[in-house]
């Protein structure tokens, strides 16, 4: 039982869902949540990302086996396609529920996140839209925490542009090193059409901008530890392009962007109320 369960957290891609998590959670500790507020910000989120992840790894189990994937526990058998797709349903019901305590306003910024990722995993990574879900729900992101205050608040909208350009670059660094599995299973997003080189520099680009963004946003104090953030985030940038450029794409390149993202979550909590209107 022990094994069934450990297998169907790593179907629920822990990674980028705890990531995603820390990032919201970071931003409600710089904008004063208190502790109980947080929790339940932290665990709707985080509800909300395993939903995701399992609907991810249950509408592609299939695909996953084609190509042999040995990290998706669903396409290996370690857990059935029916318990992974029965959790994605739970998790997304509970997530809505547990946003409900944080208000209208920050329930309607989740569904949005949540349908984002759905949709993607529905069938728009097929598409040369593929980059659509990131960017909307990744620039929706800041406003579930923004909008989940006692006193409820749209972000800048500089924050909503800096999420989105993490996105895109979360997006396109996540596929590359699937590009030919992708391709034989008739999967034909914005990076395939690109092709890897283009793609890649595309995101790199679009994280060096966002970290721009997050530090010299308008209304922001210039101050030294976003300006040491902001040369983390070039230098990951850079590092990035080194890399793409030298060697074929690997999963390092979305550990640089993940990176980077906290980097710039650090940044956005250290601003503080800066960053809502």
């Amino acid at each position: 039982m022990a094994k069934k369960v450990v297998s169907l957290l790593l179907a629920s891609h822990p990674g980028p869902t705890v990531v995603v998590t820390v990032i919201v959670t970071g931003l409600g500790i710089g904008l004063g949540y208190p502790p109980g507020r947080l929790a339940v910000l932290a665990v709707a989120v985080l509800l909300g990302q395993l939903s995701i992840g399992w609907s991810n790894d249950w509408l592609d189990a299939a695909r996953d086996r084609e190509v042999h994937r040995s990290d998706k526990p669903a396409a290996r058998g370690d857990v059935s396609i029916a318990a992974v797709r029965l959790a994605a349903f739970l998790a997304v019901a509970a997530a809505v529920l547990v946003t409900l305590f944080l208000g209208w306003g920050a329930l309607a910024a989740h569904i949005v996140v949540i349908a984002g990722g759905w949709a993607y995993n529905l069938g728009l990574k097929a598409t040369a839209y593929s980059w659509v879900p990131f960017a909307v729900s990744f620039g929706t992101l800041p406003a579930i925490a923004t909008l989940g205050q006692e006193q409820p608040a749209l972000p800048q909208w500089w924050v909503y542009a800096a999420g989105a350009l993490l996105g895109v670059a979360a997006h396109v660094t996540n596929v590359l090193p699937d590009l030919d599995d992708d391709a034989r299973t008739g999967i034909r997003g914005m990076p395939h059409r690109l092709g890897a080189r283009v793609s890649g520099l595309l995101a790199f680009t679009a994280l060096a901008v966002a970290t721009l963004l997050i530090t010299f946003g308008p209304g922001l104090p210039v101050r030294p530890v976003l300006i040491v953030g902001l040369v983390i985030g070039l230098a990951a940038a850079v590092t990035g392009v080194v890399l793409l450029l030298r060697r074929s794409p690997t999963r390092l390149l979305m550990q640089l962007i993940m990176t980077c993202a906290i980097v710039d979550v650090v940044m956005l909590a250290l601003a503080g109320q800066s960053v809502t209107v």
